[in-house]
This record gives C-alpha cells, structure tokens and sequence, in this order.
C-alpha cells in the first residue's frame, strides 16, 4: 500500500477545472506505477457519468475509478490546490483537497477509505493539509493525525 508517500503529493497546485484536478492526482497514481494510464481516463469519465459524488466533505474530493479499470497496487494520492477548483457539488464546493485513490481489489478500495476516513475526520487535519506549504508539513499531519 502507497498511502500519501512523497512522490503521491502535489503541494500547491493549479487545475483549470475540475476535470484537470482529478487527471493531476491520477497522473501521481499513474507516474508511482500504482495504476495504469487508462485509469486516469476512467476517473474522469466516473466524474462526467456520474457528477460529483466523491466530494465527500467541504473542500475534498476523492475521484476513483473500479479496479478492473487498470489500478494495480493500493494508493493515495494528494493533490493540494493552490485556489479551490467548483466541482458541482450543493454543500461541499469548492475543493481544494483531492485524493486520487487506486485499487486492484475491492477491498484494498474498502481500507483504503478507512485508512483516509481516519485522517480526514479530525477537522484540524483537513484545516492543516489545506493550509500545508510542503510535504513535509503533510507527513506530520498524517503521522500525528493517524494516531500514530
């Protein structure tokens, strides 16, 4: 499992759109091997078929795709924008904090999501990756805010 590792996160991010967000933290997944190309197609197009549904919570995205649709390995990514990027959700826009998660089972999808729901249940957290200048500030925040 590659959860938020060095190479998995981009700090202060521009995207164009939504669309362009979601490409970024798949091409982090595609560029750690994690998942194949075809995958960050497939993350894309979840979005235009099915809206926003992966916006959780405010400012946080977590776009995905099913894991016969190329995810080889369990893996986060973390795309921190610089300026929030609309995303069509009612309650939850803009985001800023976009997950890019990839699986090769279902239920590396399922702990994947707990492993992240841990991290991103403490508000602080979520208030501290936003505001994070460099990786290193995001790797303290998920050691201390895992419980670690």
């Amino acid at each position: 499992m590659k959860f938020l590792e060095e190479g998995l996160v981009k700090v202060g991010a521009k995207a164009t759109d939504a669309a362009d967000a979601i490409k970024q933290a798949g091409v982090l997944l595609a560029d750690a091997e994690t998942v194949e190309e075809v995958y960050i197609e497939a993350m894309v197009q979840s979005f235009q078929d099915n809206g926003p549904y992966f916006v959780l919570a405010p400012h946080i995205a977590i776009p995905h795709a099913r894991p016969e649709d190329g995810g080889k390995e369990a893996s986060v990514s973390l795309l921190q924008l610089k300026d929030p990027v609309t995303f069509g959700h009612s309650s939850n826009d803009p985001v800023q904090l976009i997950f890019g998660l990839g699986a090769s089972t279902s239920e590396e999808h399922v702990d994947l999501l707990k492993k992240l729901t841990l991290l991103l249940n403490k508000e602080e957290n979520v208030k501290q990756l936003r505001t994070a200048a460099s990786y290193r500030e995001i790797k303290t925040i998920i050691e201390t805010g895992e419980g670690k």
